[in-house]
C-alpha cells in the first residue's frame, strides 16, 4: 500500500480534529493534532496579542515544521490536524492585518517561513473544511473553551476570506474541499464514508471529486 500524507486544514471550528481522528481511525492511518497543552506563549499571547504574537508565530512554526518532517518521513501514512501554511497565509496574516503584527515583524517572519517551507516535502493531498460563519460559531460554542470565548463572526468571515485567497494559488498538492455545513462526519457514519470515498479517488488521481446532495 502507498503511503500517504494528508494535511487538514479550515477555520477555527470547521471540525479538523474530528475529521482527523476519524479518518485516521477509519483507513489505519497515524494522526497528528495541534501544539496547545505544551505551547509557552499561548497565556502570554492572550493576555498582549500585540507584545507576544510573533512569538507564538515562531514557536507555531518550529513546531509544525518538525512535525510536518516526522509524518513525512515516516513509514506510516498520516493525516494532520492543521497545516504549518495557515500559520503564515491565515493567521499571520491576519494578526498583521488587525494591528497585532508590526510589519518589522510580520516581514521577518515571513522570510524565515518561506525559507523554512522551502526545504520541506510537499504533502499528498490538502483537505481544506469549508464552513459558514453560523457553523463556525454554533461549534466553538458548542466546545465551550475558555480561550475561543472572544471569537466574533467578524473575525471568522476575515479568516474564511484570507482562507479564499490562500486556496486560489496554493498548488503544492492537490485540494478536497469538504462542504463542512451539510456533511455531518461525527454523528454519521454514511457522510464519513463519503469522506473516506472521496479522499480515497483523489489520491487516486481522479479530478472530478463531487460531494453528492444530501
Amino acid at each position: 500500500m502507498t503511503k500517504r500524507f494528508v494535511l487538514v486544514a479550515g477555520n477555527i471550528g470547521a471540525g479538523k480534529t474530528s475529521i482527523a481522528e476519524r479518518v485516521a481511525a477509519r483507513l489505519g492511518w497515524q494522526a497528528a493534532f495541534e501544539s496547545v497543552a505544551d505551547n509557552p506563549y499561548l497565556s502570554e499571547f492572550y493576555a498582549d496579542m500585540r507584545a507576544w504574537s510573533f512569538h507564538l508565530q515562531i514557536f507555531f512554526l518550529g513546531h509544525r515544521a518538525q512535525q510536518h518532517l516526522n509524518l513525512a518521513r515516516s513509514a506510516q501514512s498520516a493525516i494532520c490536524d492543521r497545516s504549518l501554511y495557515e500559520d503564515a497565509f491565515i493567521f499571520a496574516r491576519a494578526l498583521h492585518h488587525l494591528g497585532n503584527m508590526t510589519e518589522r515583524d510580520y516581514l521577518s517572519y515571513r522570510r524565515l517561513f518561506d525559507l523554512v517551507v522551502g526545504q520541506l516535502p510537499p504533502p499528498d493531498l490538502l483537505l481544506y473544511l469549508k464552513a459558514s460563519v453560523p457553523t463556525l460559531l454554533s461549534r466553538i460554542r458548542s466546545r465551550g473553551r475558555e480561550m475561543e470565548a472572544g471569537i466574533s463572526a467578524d473575525y471568522l468571515e476575515l479568516l474564511n476570506t484570507f482562507y479564499d485567497d490562500w486556496l486560489t494559488s496554493f498548488d503544492l498538492c492537490p485540494v478536497l474541499t469538504i462542504p463542512a455545513d451539510d456533511l455531518d462526519f461525527v454523528r454519521q457514519t454514511a457522510h464519513l464514508e463519503i469522506i473516506v470515498s472521496r479522499i480515497e479517488d483523489k489520491l487516486a488521481g481522479k479530478e472530478q471529486v463531487v460531494f453528492p446532495p444530501e
